[in-house]
């Protein structure tokens, strides 16, 4: 009878929508398939997934939101009512309490932009909430106790790193360097060396499947297929683990020093708090294999990878949709 609350995070690479009282009842990637025509959406997440790359030139596989925010404002409205309608939460007489996680960094007018676009998806009352903070909550963390909590949170679009307490945060960064970043990587590593064109989906099937961050800390091979650059025909080469390290070098370092600069502007207390109880990497770029291992020796603390790192955002809302009346009131706009 009556609508549901709802917490959604809204990620770059995937949605995932925790309802209250059920759980995650959706994890789907944030992918929507248009005809380019008429503009009528075809399909949406997993279905439109599978036609990235692989389309006629009248549909389009378009990921609305990059980096973190949203890039195609009508395409995210298209999918969360898609998604919404899809969970059926409503009720007969009223709409559902949405609670959106976002980046820390992103300006007033892509919060604003979030707001609108889960509320014309039929929301009811919208609360935004910073996604470190969310994850923090969903990976165990007792953030509203006096002491140091430090999560890295490795998205498809950003990477956010916190220091938590008192339920708030207290030094935070947030970059554009994250899963879809390393998928590129891996693309481009691979079109220098071998002059070999793969696709996005490719790359991150390398991803998965060989790349490690931390050397020798992995030892995989696997044939990839793609198009010479030179014959323009298809070709098959092997890729190893030890040549994905080398293409991840870099952008990973980013969020390594990203990390640092954030314990560089920590209180004194809180450090001391962060070298008992460790960092928690949370996000789907928490399965790298090895950044864990990395994380370790740059940082000089203990890391640990949070016990389900895809669905922490999402579980975390679900916390907060249980204490929403205690959640702070964000002006937006």
């Amino acid at each position: 009878m009556f609508a549901r609350d709802i917490g959604i995070d809204l990620g770059t690479a995937n949605v995932l929508i925790h309802v209250k009282g059920k759980g995650i009842v959706l994890n789907e990637p944030a992918v929507v398939a248009m005809d380019r025509n008429t503009g009528k959406v075809l399909e949406v997440g997993q279905a439109a997934r599978q036609m990235v790359g692989r389309t006629p030139g009248n549909i389009e596989a378009i990921r609305p939101l990059k980096d973190g925010v949203i890039a195609d404002f009508d395409v995210t409205e298209a999918m969360l009512r898609y998604f919404i309608e899809k969970i059926n939460v409503r009720g007969m007489f009223s709409k559902p309490r949405i609670l959106v996680c976002c980046p820390t960094n992103i300006t007033k007018v892509e919060q604003k932009a979030i707001k609108e676009a889960a509320e014309k998806s039929g929301g009811k009352r919208i609360y935004i909430e910073e996604e470190p903070k969310v994850a923090a909550v969903g990976a165990g963390m007792d953030i509203f106790q006096p002491s140091g909590n430090m999560i890295i949170d490795v998205g498809g679009g950003t990477t956010d790193v916190a220091v938590l307490s008192m339920g708030d945060i207290v030094t935070s960064e947030s970059i554009k360097m994250a899963g879809d970043k390393f998928d590129q990587e891996i693309l481009q590593y691979i079109k220098r060396k071998y002059k070999l064109l793969i696709g996005e989906r490719t790359s991150e099937d390398i991803k998965i499947n060989v790349a490690t961050v931390f050397p020798e800390g992995r030892n995989e091979s696997m044939d990839i297929r793609g198009r010479d650059l030179i014959s323009g025909l298809p070709r098959t080469i092997t890729v190893n683990s030890t040549e994905i390290e080398e293409a991840l070098r870099e952008p990973v370092s980013m969020i390594t020093q990203a990390a640092k600069s954030v314990l560089e502007k920590t209180p004194p207390e809180l450090s001391a708090d962060i070298i008992d109880r460790g960092v928690i990497i949370t996000g789907g770029g928490a399965l790298l294999h090895g950044l864990d291992q990395l994380m370790a020796e740059e940082l000089k603390v203990p890391v640990f990878i949070s016990e389900d790192p895809m669905s922490a955002v999402a579980k975390g809302t679900g916390i907060m949709l249980g204490n929403i009346d205690k959640l702070p009131k964000r002006k937006i706009g």
